[in-house]
């Protein structure tokens, strides 16, 4: 396996990880206060950073790709795949914490769904797609969002050593970036849709 495939799947190894700073444990009553109060203090801040190092990697592992000439069937599917798991798993967590919608999250996961169908049906034809421009900016508008939205916690104890409440601003801040990308990601879906309609068509 090559560096870039290596990368992507360290992105994949690095969602539990995000996801275990995030969410508190409850698991049938079992729920450890000790470390449950550790991740109410500091965990998004902890899970921020290694959400970025997520993110890195997708960043590198195409450029490693495109400038060896390594870039494989295989590492189509994991670089795709390995977005999805790691946008879709931090979301549904921001959905249990109560921060984001999950009306929002529907149609970012609907959208995701769509895209992996058409994809299914390009296969059949011998065609492996790679993210497409949109798409990665689509996905530069999530990683945004979820940066953000990770590390507001944060901002607000800073302001709050300053004695300075921007706590409003902040969460309104956070609204709209996340709202910004939902909307990318209808129109990079709605791209997808329009732009690969004949896989549709030969599936009759």
């Amino acid at each position: 396996m090559n560096l870039p495939n290596k990368l992507s799947l360290l992105r994949i190894i690095l969602i539990p990880v995000t996801l275990l700073f995030m969410l508190p444990i409850s698991i049938y009553g079992f729920e450890p206060s000790g470390w449950n109060n550790f991740i109410n203090t500091h965990g998004l801040m902890i899970a921020g950073i290694v959400f970025i190092i997520a993110s890195l990697t997708d960043m590198f592992d195409g450029k490693i790709a495109r400038k060896y000439n390594l870039i494989t069937n295989l590492g189509k599917f994991l670089d795709s795949l390995a977005d999805k798991m790691l946008v879709i798993g931090v979301l549904l967590a921001f959905v249990e914490l109560g921060r984001v919608s999950a009306w929002f999250v529907m149609i970012i996961c609907l959208r995701e769904f769509m895209v992996t169908g058409i994809r299914m049906l390009a296969s059949q034809h011998g065609v492996v797609m790679a993210a497409k421009m949109i798409g990665k900016v689509k996905t530069t508008f999530q990683m945004i969002a979820i940066i953000f939205l990770m590390f507001e916690p944060t901002l607000n104890k800073i302001c709050g050593l300053f004695k300075v409440d921007l706590s409003s601003p902040i969460k309104i801040l956070g609204d709209i970036l996340f709202l910004l990308c939902v909307i990318m990601t209808i129109i990079s879906g709605m791209d997808y849709l329009l732009k690969n309609l004949n896989y549709l068509r030969d599936a009759d």
